[in-house]
């Protein structure tokens, strides 16, 4: 069963596409990568060359699929970076294709649009997009802890905030949500959080945070496409969950002894499948 995914990519290091599909693969998923863009790198490295694609690229690629008649092996849609609306357009015109040939497909969307050190970093019409039709759309929405506050107004400081922006944006469509990125009043010195939450409950894993200056570009893309794939093998937000800190925490550590500032997939692929390290969640509510 395939994960269609549709997002950038990077002829050098490991954002977008480029930090997805391997992982995805690796765990035994077939993925059909549609670029959103093609840059030499990411704009870590300075501004970027290569082009945003336009939307009908990404249209007459979906169709050309729909025309091969494999759209209903599609398990799933994976969105992130778009670059623009007009973009998003076309995500939603996929998604609804895919859930026309396969109604139990499940729509994830990775609504990247910034951090909190650089901020914003895509074109104003993205955030309004992103509130008002993508995360509407999606069944499963994997915002930081500042695009969460983009989406719903509520500044995440502490656990309880955590859950009422959760539960904000749960209440516009998704039926689950993974935060990434929580460092609040009440996360442990040295560590940093990931939250799940449905409509009935939500869990909390801490994991050791690493020394990685400077902070590698496409840990929110690797994550999303972790979780993704691990809730999509039991349906459990709570086992997706520890599973995908466990992956992630096991990239991060490669990351840290290889002193790269890209991401040390390749060197943590064993790990991305069977981590040597495991984390508990804790049930919050």
């Amino acid at each position: 069963m395939a994960i269609l995914s549709i997002q950038s990519h990077v002829a050098y290091g490991h954002v977008g596409n480029a930090a997805a599909t391997f992982p995805l693969q690796r765990l035994g998923r077939e993925v059909w990568a549609v670029h959103t863009v093609m840059f030499a790198a990411h704009a870590g490295y300075g501004p970027p060359k290569g082009p945003v694609f336009p939307a009908q690229t990404i249209r007459d690629v979906v169709s050309g699929l729909e025309d091969l008649r494999v759209l209903p092996r599609c398990t799933a849609i994976l969105s992130g970076y778009l670059g623009d609306a007009h973009l998003g357009d076309a995500v939603l015109g996929a998604v609804a294709k895919v859930k026309q040939a396969n109604p139990s497909a499940l729509y994830c969307c990775d609504p990247v649009m910034g951090d909190a050190a650089p901020g914003i970093y895509v074109r104003d019409n993205i955030p309004g997009f992103m509130k008002e039709r993508a995360i509407p759309a999606a069944d499963i929405a994997t915002p930081n802890a500042f695009e969460m506050t983009l989406l719903t107004g509520i500044a995440v400081t502490d656990i309880a905030s955590a859950l009422a922006g959760c539960r904000a944006l749960l209440a516009l469509g998704p039926k689950l949500v993974l935060l990434t990125s929580l460092e609040g009043e009440n996360t442990a010195a040295g560590y940093i959080e990931m939250l799940v939450a449905t409509q009935d409950a939500a869990w909390l894993v801490a994991t050791p945070k690493l020394d990685l200056t400077p902070a590698p570009n496409g840990a929110g893309d690797l994550t999303s496409a972790l979780f993704l794939a691990f809730y999509l093998e039991t349906h459990r937000p709570d086992q997706a969950l520890t599973r995908t800190a466990a992956a992630v925490h096991a990239v991060f550590a490669a990351t840290q002894e290889a002193g790269t500032r890209e991401l040390a997939i390749l060197d943590a692929q064993d790990d991305i499948v069977r981590p040597k390290q495991h984390f508990s969640a804790k049930l919050l509510t």
